[in-house]
């Protein structure tokens, strides 16, 4: 229970500090950390409009969406404490909630019967298909390490056996989930959120016809998915103190925030052809970990 209240609460702040980071970088005053939510607060009370083209599916697509991040994140664990859904073989479910949850966004983008939405659905299907062994890697390697296949028993025992698991090797896992996170919610370099180019767009475009209260529950996904990939990167490193362990979350929640500002400042989007290029070369650093633990 605890974990999926933090998540929440880093929710909150995580889209913000982003935007600070990169306000302060243009040297600009900027919005406030919390204007993210604002903006969502003041979609949710606004109605949705629908084209006389989509179905019930684009309808339900929003809903499913963030049905499936809460799920997802009642996974993730707090060091030694489980989520509120626990089992063996949990992060398997976890990927694969979160694939449900971006199947009804490629279909509802499908749906519109707009060609720019099928190609962005296309190239975000091509680029969720290319990150996810990433993840499985990277949790597949520490599962390995630890002999335990749930994200509870995989991070408790790594506070048993920190002894086993290196800082290095830590963060450059927390490196790729990091990466992974922004491939997963369409930031620079594979995507630019601010651009309004229909032909290089790929997430932005997909929720082009989203309006209203479903914007906003699309919107507030994003948040909770970048917490919750900040929760799972902050399991790495926590220790067993719950005080020490509310601050390591705190500060690996606003490294990732600034890290992800400073990308999106200092460095240009990737051309399209080279998107698949950089996410095999993440596969084959993940792959560069799984062979130094099974060597171990």
């Amino acid at each position: 229970m605890l974990s999926i209240l933090l998540i929440f609460a880093a929710a909150l702040f995580f889209s913000g500090i982003i935007v600070r980071t990169k306000s302060v970088c243009a040297g600009r005053r900027g919005p406030g950390v919390f204007q993210p939510i604002k903006d969502v607060a003041r979609l949710f009370r606004k109605g949705a409009v629908y084209s006389t083209a989509t179905t019930a599916i684009f309808k339900a697509a929003p809903v499913i969406y963030m049905a499936s991040l809460l799920m997802a994140a009642a996974c993730v664990p707090f060091g030694n404490m489980p989520g509120l859904i626990s089992f063996e073989g949990d992060f398997v479910f976890f990927a694969y909630v979160l694939s449900l949850g971006k199947f009804f966004c490629i279909i509802a983008a499908l749906d519109t019967a707009s060609s720019f939405e099928g190609m962005g659905a296309s190239r975000e299907s091509l680029y969720s298909m290319l990150a996810e062994p990433v993840f499985f890697l990277v949790m597949g390697s520490i599962a390995l390490l630890t002999g335990n296949t749930s994200f509870a028993g995989i991070f408790a025992s790594l506070q048993t056996y920190g002894s086993f698991f290196n800082f290095g090797t830590a963060l450059v896992m927390a490196v790729l989930l990091l990466l992974v996170a922004m491939i997963e919610n369409s930031r620079l370099p594979i995507d630019d959120p601010k651009t309004h180019l229909e032909l290089t767009m790929v997430h932005e475009v997909m929720i082009l016809d989203n309006s209203g209260f479903d914007l906003g529950l699309i919107l507030s996904a994003g948040y909770i998915k970048f917490a919750m990939y900040g929760a799972i990167i902050a399991n790495l490193f926590l220790c067993g103190s719950f005080a020490g362990s509310i601050a390591i979350f705190t500060l690996v929640q606003l490294l990732c925030a600034v890290a992800i500002g400073l990308t999106e400042s200092f460095m240009a989007r990737f051309r399209m052809n080279h998107n698949p290029e950089f996410i095999f070369s993440l596969s084959a650093a993940a792959f560069l970990i799984l062979f130094t633990i099974v060597n171990l």
